[in-house]
């Protein structure tokens, strides 16, 4: 086989995008993928990404086929539904896409690049010598190859089948199952019109979805991508659950049922690092979703763009050793690492919460829409709150609510700090250590 500059395996949104940067850099690009070439797009998926992206990525919005929806906002629920809070703003706004037609087009302009393709492929493992990714073991055609490769990629999603098998001097991080979430969801197209179409809707309830969430979210007047997400390790099934709960109330019963299926989401805050010898993790093999709603499309684009640029750049220097890879790192996390850090601390307070305390919070502005905006963006929540409703709360019952708030708030206050000054790599263990600390403090204060 021939030896390229990178390989990347997985031709997700995040592996097309950086065989696409790869290529239009000049590097020799290979592109593995288990799907056969005509398949590749075909995804169990939420479908949605923020208009901001394609911005940020200089690439054109998604129109035509590719296009099913354009989103103003969000509306998210309250487990009795009462409240109900409507969010929009920068972040917000975006398109729920036709997962393949867009995959498609994604995978067509990394070719285009002058990346190669090997589909029907399936990565087996790395190939490893003193300590390094020297490239890929891959089964193709009936037989198994080793590709060699200055830089390995490892896209391969939820898998992550490379980096599972990554040297332990890497230090890279398996995730414990509750950083996870198992899904089951529906293309559905209704017999009434959806009022509201240009919102996507988060629905949350410990009974309905425990440790996850119901996503309502609009192809147009007439289909929706609706499912239903549940923390690994509860013992539930979510494709029961949708038919129990979901079926009959945000959908009709009559609806048809156009496509359906499921997967497992990582819903917490990225791995780190995100390099090792010779080697990048981007994607959902990375947990680079967002750790409230799931959604990766976008982050998995941004990280790919990096990767490649990071790869370009030791390429360049001869170094493609952890250190040299190290820039990938460092640009992910500050540029988007960081929000998704944040919101992993607020995923962990409304998983502590019974129902009850979401419905009374939600009704009474505990957190209000401008909150919520801001904690998307990464920026602090702020609390501030005057004796007399101290007062009221602690009459009520719900000053230990506004306790564990305000724990949060300052926990996604430190975590801010630290992934935007994320150390180099000798300083990495350190910096894990305050950020496990960080998060252990605030599980502690929200118990009970």
């Amino acid at each position: 086989m021939p030896s390229y500059d990178i390989v990347v395996v997985g031709a997700g949104t995040g592996g097309c995008l950086a065989a696409w940067r790869a290529a239009k850099l000049g590097l020799k690009v290979l592109l593995v993928e288990h799907k056969p070439r005509g398949c590749i797009g075909d995804k169990v998926c939420g479908d949605a990404i923020g208009a901001h992206h394609f911005e940020a990525l200089g690439l054109t919005p998604p129109r035509g086929e590719e296009l099913a929806n354009v989103i103003k906002g969000i509306e998210v629920y309250s487990p009795n539904r009462e409240a109900v809070f409507k969010v929009e703003g920068e972040g917000l706004h975006g398109y729920i896409v036709n997962r393949w037609a867009f995959g498609q087009r994604l995978l067509k302009m990394a070719l285009d690049a002058g990346a190669e393709l090997m589909d029907s492929s399936t990565a087996l493992d790395l190939v490893i010598e003193g300590g390094r990714a020297l490239g890929v073991k891959v089964r193709t055609k009936g037989e198994v190859v080793e590709v060699y490769a200055s830089v390995v990629v490892d896209a391969t999603g939820y898998p992550s089948t490379l980096r599972r098998k990554a040297p332990s001097s890497w230090l890279m991080v398996n995730p414990p199952p509750e950083d996870y979430v198992v899904c089951y969801r529906e293309i559905r197209r209704l017999e009434e019109p959806i009022e509201r179409p240009e919102y996507c809707r988060i629905y949350l309830n410990q009974r309905i979805s425990p440790g996850g969430y119901v996503w309502f979210f609009p192809r147009g007047s007439l289909e929706v991508n609706v499912g239903l997400g549940v923390q690994v390790g509860r013992g539930f099934n979510p494709r029961e659950l949708f038919q129990r709960y979901v079926v009959g109330s945000l959908v009709s019963s009559k609806s048809s049922v156009v496509h359906k299926g499921g997967g497992v989401v990582p819903t917490r805050r990225p791995l780190d690092p995100l390099v090792g010898d010779g080697f990048m993790v981007i994607g959902d093999a990375a947990c680079q979703a967002n750790p409230i709603h799931g959604g990766g499309i976008g982050p998995s684009m941004r990280a790919g763009v990096l990767a490649a640029e990071a790869a370009s750049q030791a390429l360049d220097l001869g170094d493609v050793s952890a250190r040299g890879l190290w820039s990938y790192a460092k640009r992910y996390m500050e540029l988007y690492g960081y929000k998704q850090a944040c919101l992993d601390a607020f995923r962990v307070f409304l998983q502590s919460l019974e129902d009850e305390d979401l419905d009374w919070g939600m009704k009474v502005r505990l957190v209000t829409e401008r909150d919520l905006l801001a904690a998307s963006m990464g920026k602090e929540l702020k609390l501030s709150l005057t004796d007399k409703a101290y007062r009221l709360l602690r009459g009520v019952g719900r000053l230990s609510l506004l306790l564990k708030l305000r724990r949060t708030a300052e926990a996604m206050r430190r975590l801010r700090q630290l992934y935007l000054n994320y150390p180099e790599p000798e300083g990495l263990v350190r910096w894990r250590a305050e950020v496990e600390g960080v998060f252990n403090w605030l599980k502690e204060g929200l118990k009970g």
